[in-house]
């Protein structure tokens, strides 16, 4: 159809049609509006849910603000309408119009610029229209604020006299891409000439139509500028962290990593990364993608150790916090987290445990008791040695100080304060210490300071040696060697003694058969029993210096021990005293001479007649025997007075006696001990649990001989 044709045809058209065409397009026009800032929420939801939660709203708020500008144009297009009608209806009236409805044409016209004027400085958005020129046409109260000039000096000029940036060439590059599609939203850059700061826009662009052409552009423009600074922030902080961060899908799926994290697994791009499988990162092959979670875990914070793999097949440990993140129909999309990379600091712990288990084995292996008391005179360690020492638990004195602990040995305390107080740098000390089981045990302490990482004092170390057995050790070997001075020294005076005693004795029987008087006689008698027991205490000398070696014949110690109380039953019978003993015929034979061990039992058996006496009219000898490995035990329990502990180390001393003077010579127990050394035995003396003495032999049975060890002094 030919153009005037077609300006004709509208032209016929009735007013009311074209009303109606018109309210359809504008509905039609304000509905796609809308459709359009739902689609774009829509599409960019998705990213936006990566960013902070100011910036995720940025969808909700653009719909909301064109949804509420399609309503307030929809109200003001009725406006236009009426007055539409109005000039209409002066046209169609004959004449001139009146005043009055010019004034009323005026008011309509004022209000609706005002109403318009007022929506659009009520927005929080920078709006403003201009032509294709870029020349501006209106602005809002948002406009101006940011140009820090009046609406005046805005409306009119070029909007390339206010920015930097865009540039001309830029505005006219994107001015032609919008004339082809008269719409463009996005974000736009910009940069004012009276400031320096670079601000960013979200806009939604839209065409100004007149005779089906773009005579202009409309912008709605939202400043995001501290969004976008927070933004850059993020990812700045995001990129430079020394922790790996990642994004991933409930699936394990990698969605986002930093630098850090495609460092840490040993890639070369964060694209090479992002590409892996998920299940190449794990290490068990069976164990699943490690980032992902299954659907009964817990959906809030995890905190984790895991094992993943890097690009060389090589296992790294990492300390892995992540937390679900939801869509707005509660829907976890996708998990966001941290990586730690603990390799170094497990590999250290490993070697710190294994070297604490060194040393705990070292001071647990160690023959002596270690204590560490610091310098508030508190045990701060203590080995398990104690348990064997004096049956301490550890636990039981850690903590507690020095003079808290029961029994605490005074001679401890002083050598902890002579070390600790910088008098002495290493101090040596034995001391007395109470077991648990009411034993005393004789120790040896070695005492040095204990240096911090400073080199400043902080405690002292003591190391503590069970020297009980070393002690009566040492005491057995003094007296052995004191036996032997002693015995080389007697031997030597009972040889000289014994020439002049056989000539006194064999002197004093001649001159008993030959004196004639009576007085003589019992003085010579008198004179030869006194040699005689001088001889007898000569001849035990001689025997204590170097027994006779005893036989070897094998001997029942029941028959021996039945023979020698028939020999002294008359005077036990004659001292009251009671002989409890109980023949065995279970204890094995030992090899002895039966005269020496005779004489051994005979002296103990005295001994204990004489102790019974000095208390009681009346007592009691308890004589048992036994067997105990390969050894044969004889016991001598009496109900005597017993014996002091302070002289019961002594009492096996030659010429020792605790017997009134003219009672003993203090060599019969000294004397048994060397018999009983010479058997390969041994003979203790103890007092006993009810009050008296209790001396115990010990003899190899036949076959241990070899076997036995001399316990002799």
């Amino acid at each position: 159809m030919p153009i005037d044709e077609k300006q004709r045809a509208r032209q016929t058209r009735s007013p009311g049609t074209l009303e109606k065409e018109e309210a359809r397009l504008w509905r039609v026009a304000l509905m796609f509006l809308v459709l359009l800032a739902t689609a774009l929420a829509a599409v960019s939801w998705d990213y936006l849910q990566s960013l902070p939660g100011y910036v995720r709203a940025l969808p909700l708020a653009l719909l909301c603000v064109t949804t509420s500008f399609s309503a307030f144009a929809y109200g003001r297009r009725k406006r236009v309408y009426e007055l539409k009608e109005l000039v209409r209806g002066l046209q169609e009236k004959s004449g001139t119009p009146t005043e009055e409805q010019l004034d009323q044409l005026g008011q309509v016209i004022s209000k609706s610029q005002r109403s318009f004027k007022e929506l659009i400085d009520s927005i929080d958005d920078a709006a403003l229209a201009t032509s294709l020129d870029g020349t501006i046409r209106t602005v809002n109260r948002r406009v101006t604020q940011l140009l820090g000039i009046s609406y005046s000096n805005v409306v009119g000029h070029k909007l390339d006299e206010f920015l930097v940036e865009p540039t001309r060439d830029d505005a006219e590059l994107l001015l032609s891409r919008f004339i082809e599609r008269r719409r463009w939203s996005g974000t736009l850059r910009a940069r004012l000439k009276q400031n320096a700061r670079v601000l960013y826009f979200d806009c939604a662009v839209n065409a100004i139509i007149k005779d089906d052409e773009v005579a202009g552009v409309s912008v709605l423009a939202r400043d995001i500028t501290e969004e976008r600074e927070k933004e850059q922030r993020f990812t700045e902080l995001f990129e430079t962290l020394q922790e790996g961060v990642y994004f991933s899908t409930p699936e394990g799926t990698l969605l986002e990593a930093n630098s850090a994290l495609v460092h840490l697994l040993g890639y070369g791009t964060k694209e090479e990364l992002l590409a892996v499988d998920p299940l190449a990162l794990s290490c068990d092959a069976n164990q699943g993608p490690i980032l992902g979670r299954t659907s009964d875990e817990p959906v809030g914070v995890r905190t984790r150790e895991i094992t993943l793999r890097r690009k060389d097949g090589s296992p790294a440990v990492f300390l892995d916090t992540s937390r679900a993140v939801w869509d707005p129909s509660g829907k976890i999309i996708r998990y966001q987290g941290t990586l730690v990379d603990i390799t170094i600091r497990r590999d250290m712990e490993e070697a710190l445990r294994r070297q604490e288990e060194f040393q705990r084995y070292l001071l647990e292996s160690f023959p002596d008791l270690i204590l560490v008391i610091d310098l508030e005179e508190r045990y701060t360690f203590v080995s398990s040695r104690i348990r064997d020492l004096l049956g301490y638990r550890p636990e039981e004195l850690v903590g507690q100080k020095l003079e808290e602990v029961q029994d605490h040995s005074p001679e401890l305390v002083s050598l902890y304060r002579d070390v600790s107080s910088g008098r002495n740098m290493f101090e040596v000390s034995e001391y007395r210490a109470k077991h648990r089981d009411d034993t005393w045990r004789t120790m040896r302490a070695s005492a040095s300071p204990l240096h911090n990482a400073k080199n400043q004092v902080s405690g002292v170390i003591i190391s503590v040696r069970d020297i009980t057995v070393e002690k009566k050790l040492e005491k057995q070997i003094i007296q052995s060697e004191r036996l032997a001075a002693m015995g080389q020294m007697i031997g030597g005076f009972a040889h000289e003694l014994n020439n002049p005693l056989t000539s006194i004795l064999g002197i004093s029987e001649l001159l008993q058969d030959e004196s004639g008087s009576e007085q003589m006689r019992k003085q010579l008698v008198m004179l030869h029993q006194q040699s005689r027991r001088a001889a007898e205490i000569v001849q035990n000398l001689m025997y204590f210096s170097r027994p006779p070696a005893p036989g070897k014949t094998q001997i029942n110690l029941t028959d021996l021990m039945q023979r020698t109380l028939h020999l002294h039953a008359y005077s036990l019978r004659k001292n009251n005293i009671t002989v409890d003993f109980l023949p065995d015929g279970s204890i094995p034979s030992v090899d002895g001479d039966t005269h020496q061990l005779m004489q051994v039992f005979l002296n103990l058996i005295l001994n204990a007649e004489h102790a019974i006496r000095e208390v009681r009219d009346r007592g009691t000898l308890r004589i048992r025997l036994a067997k105990e490995n390969r050894t044969a035990l004889a016991t001598f329990q009496d109900d005597g007075p017993g014996i002091p502990p302070e002289i019961l180390p002594n009492i096996f001393d030659p010429f020792y006696t605790t017997k009134r003077p003219g009672r003993g010579t203090g060599l019969g127990l000294s004397i048994c001990k060397a018999i009983l050394r010479e058997h390969g035995g041994n003979v203790e003396a103890a007092s006993g649990p009810g009050g008296g003495a209790v001396f115990t032999v010990t003899l190899p049975v036949v076959g241990a001989r070899g076997s036995g060890t001399n316990s002799g002094a």
